[in-house]
């Protein structure tokens, strides 16, 4: 059949002018559901079991300087490139919980239940999601920080400022704990969102957690076949992760990247909350030409959920292709 689009155009505008079947309202008709079902992802990698669990989604007005050293009708471009609104952002969280067969380990624990109240359930919702998973948070062995933003550490602690986790150790890097943990780097810190940022990090790890808090160092592995990658620039201590069991991988790369439409696509793109921009780009740059050219998958933790993904390079920058959903593990 020769289906063009001035028949589709005839057959919709026939449709509108046709009398209903029937004037009785359906009978069987249902509520609308109204929210979104419970939002987890499991795959393996190997024998290791990932299970990304939403901390839910972020929405607001692009500004002029959420990209640094992009025009807002460049970026306005890129999101319309990639079927999205313009002026305003998305940003999605994804916590893991990674099963090792021996450790249940969790890697970062989004934005925790402060922001879940104050953003009416948009963001914090790790906690929920994690239970709706089956997982209990009194199961899990260890919390491993890639840095000290508060969408990565204040899901260590409930409503009421108790251990979220509370048989886990708490493993964070090494270079990120003695930055922010030091007075002088906090004195020194600007009026407004630094400033902000040392003082939820003292709230977060001054309430029972310093005696759990165990620093590590890069290029070593924090749990069977977890290894610390360093990727500085977002904070001076930024760490991702190369998940290994038998001969498969997956690169989990905290926030190397931030959305992947914007910053994946154009990786000479300046994110606002990048702390050494310049850095920041410098190791995108480097990972992401790793991860191409060995075809390693990725998880972001601000990508689209379920947030995995393939990367290959497309001129000076990239392109990401979302993994297949996977019905089974």
């Amino acid at each position: 059949m020769d289906l063009t689009r001035r028949h589709a155009l005839t057959g919709a505008a026939a449709l509108t002018a046709a009398p209903l079947l029937s004037a009785h309202p359906a009978k069987a008709a249902a509520p609308v559901a109204g929210k979104q079902n419970a939002s987890f992802y499991r795959y393996k990698v190997g024998d290791a079991e990932v299970t990304v669990i939403s901390d839910g989604a972020n929405t607001f007005p692009l500004g002029e300087t959420f990209v640094l050293n992009a025009k807002k009708d460049e970026v306005n471009a890129a999101l319309e490139k990639a079927f999205r609104p313009r002026d305003k952002m998305t940003i999605q969280f994804g916590p893991l919980v990674i099963n090792t067969g021996g450790k249940l380990v969790v890697i970062d624990t989004g934005n925790g239940p402060g922001a879940f109240a104050s953003s009416k359930g948009a963001v914090g919702q790790f906690s929920s999601n994690m239970a709706a998973a089956g997982i209990d948070p009194k199961s899990i062995d260890m919390v491993v920080i890639s840095h000290f933003h508060g969408d990565h550490v204040n899901g260590l602690l409930t409503a009421d400022n108790q251990l979220a986790f509370p048989n886990a150790e708490v493993l964070v890097p090494a270079a990120e704990w003695k930055y922010w943990m030091d007075d002088g780097e906090m004195s020194r810190a600007p009026a407004g969102r630094m400033e902000g940022l040392f003082k939820n990090n003292r709230r977060v790890f001054e309430a029972g957690l310093k005696k759990k808090v165990t620093p590590y160092e890069w290029g070593k592995d924090v749990a069977p076949g977890l290894l610390t990658v360093e990727s500085i620039g977002h904070t001076p201590g930024h760490t991702s992760f190369v998940l290994s069991s038998g001969a498969d991988k997956v690169f989990i790369q905290s926030d190397v990247t931030n959305d992947p439409d914007l910053f994946v696509r154009n990786p000479g793109w300046h994110l606002m909350f990048d702390q050494d921009p310049a850095q920041a780009e410098k190791t995108r740059r480097k990972v992401y030409d790793m991860i191409a050219a060995d075809r390693m998958r990725v998880q972001g933790f601000h990508y689209p959920f379920p947030g995995l993904a393939n990367i290959e390079k497309d001129g000076s920058g990239y392109r990401w292709v979302p993994a297949p959903w996977n019905s089974s593990i």
